[in-house]
């Protein structure tokens, strides 16, 4: 992973997923604004920045910050839902831009399930022919993956499918649904799935990459579901490698820097042998049930030395070798006490605005949320709550 950036372009989207935890806020972007934020995270010494949303190709200065980052040497991604990017002339803008790898979300290979998630028609067809035109573009391809109730039981189904038809694709990331912001708060019973509900599925998925010699990656899902796995586990990588993270939410969370990656555990978790490089239940909107996280008992050196030793990996992290980590899992000092880091990460104070609310923002804001009400009617969705009463003053 090494220490990457995330920086939000835009948070409006042309799909209405019923799970987004990221939806549309008044506040909007510039590339003036966004080259402040690349500079930030320049000058922190990142490896790289992922341009996000939203869907970050609705914003028209999209290939101008990707060019702005990879000038300043940051290496730059983009996730989308590719969408815009079947386009091959946008591929190509894009590559020609200085953007290195895309991440396509597709959700599953099934038309029916895929427009159900995405809130609208014919979705799975335009992310497939995305991912063709990135290819033609010689852009490097991820496809994401959200964990949701709707696509726990035929994870390995979407694999088999890459495999035969996309094998370019060499990469895949799985991200357990988040059910604590957005509407996936307020849709949780719909989409927010039980750890059993996937396991089966995901680790035949995990068990095919394997095997083809592709990589993956797979993130807010705790150890004991994913044991023959540990080493992809995002959370686990960056816990063994003493790795950060800088999100730049554009809404009133502003930036957040990422430094604990431990979430809830249950009482059979101290016990585990994995705890110490687990990061447990990534439960912060109470949607998923401590009571199905149990204990194993496996060797946690070698998962480390497997995460360690992966040449393919960039580490920006302190720890490069198992006696550095085996040196930082000492007991603490006598009379010293371990505590849980903070559920939710906090706004890094002092640090530079993130977009601005201007009377436009507020008047395109509102003009998206009528025309989303009526896509939750159609969709028969919960429209998330609207964006923070105490929202700054347009300026």
């Amino acid at each position: 992973m090494a220490n990457i950036g995330y920086i939000q372009v835009v948070r409006h989207c042309n799909h209405f997923c019923g799970f987004c935890s990221n939806p549309t806020t008044p506040y909007t972007h510039d590339l003036a604004s966004m080259r402040v934020l690349v500079d930030d995270l320049v000058r922190r010494g990142y490896f790289g920045v992922i341009l996000t949303g939203g869907e970050p190709t609705l914003h028209p200065a999209l290939p101008d910050i990707a060019a702005y980052a990879a000038g300043r040497g940051l290496h730059v991604r983009v996730i989308t839902n590719g969408h815009r990017l079947a386009d091959p002339a946008f591929a190509r803008e894009l590559a020609t831009a200085g953007v290195s790898l895309v991440h396509v979300s597709i959700y599953s290979v099934r038309p029916e399930v895929e427009a159900r998630l995405r809130g609208m028609e014919g979705t799975l067809p335009r992310a497939l022919a995305a991912l063709d035109a990135a290819h033609g573009a010689g852009l490097r391809l991820n496809v994401n993956c959200v964990i949701n109730r709707l696509n726990a039981d035929h994870l390995d189904e979407g694999i088999r499918y890459f495999l035969r038809h996309h094998p370019y694709v060499r990469h895949f990331v799985w991200n357990n649904l988040d059910p604590s912001m957005g509407r996936a708060e307020v849709n949780q019973a719909e989409f927010t799935p039980r750890l059993g509900d996937f396991e089966l599925s995901l680790h035949r998925a995990l068990r095919l990459l394997h095997k083809s010699g592709r990589t993956f990656r797979v993130e807010k899902v705790p150890l004991c579901y994913m044991t023959d796995f540990a080493w992809a586990s995002t959370e686990t990588r960056k816990i063994v490698k003493g790795e950060e993270r800088i999100v730049c939410f554009l809404d009133d969370k502003q930036t957040v820097r990422q430094t604990a990656w431990g979430h809830r555990y249950a009482p059979g978790c101290e016990v585990c042998s994995l705890r110490p490089i687990c990061g447990g239940l990534f439960d912060r909107g109470d949607g998923y049930d401590p009571g199905e996280l149990a204990p194993v008992f496996v060797d946690p050196e070698a998962i480390v030395q497997a995460i360690l030793e992966d040449g393919d990996d960039p580490s920006d992290g302190p720890i490069r070798t198992l006696a550095q980590w085996k040196a930082r899992r000492d007991p603490p000092p006598a009379g010293a006490e371990e505590h849980d880091p903070p559920r939710r990460p906090e706004p890094e104070p002092g640090l530079v605005p993130v977009g601005r609310v201007t009377e436009a923002g507020r008047r395109l804001y509102e003009a998206k949320r009528r025309a989303e009400a009526r896509k939750a009617e159609r969709a028969g969705v919960r429209q998330e709550r609207p964006a923070a009463d105490d929202e700054p003053s347009p300026g």
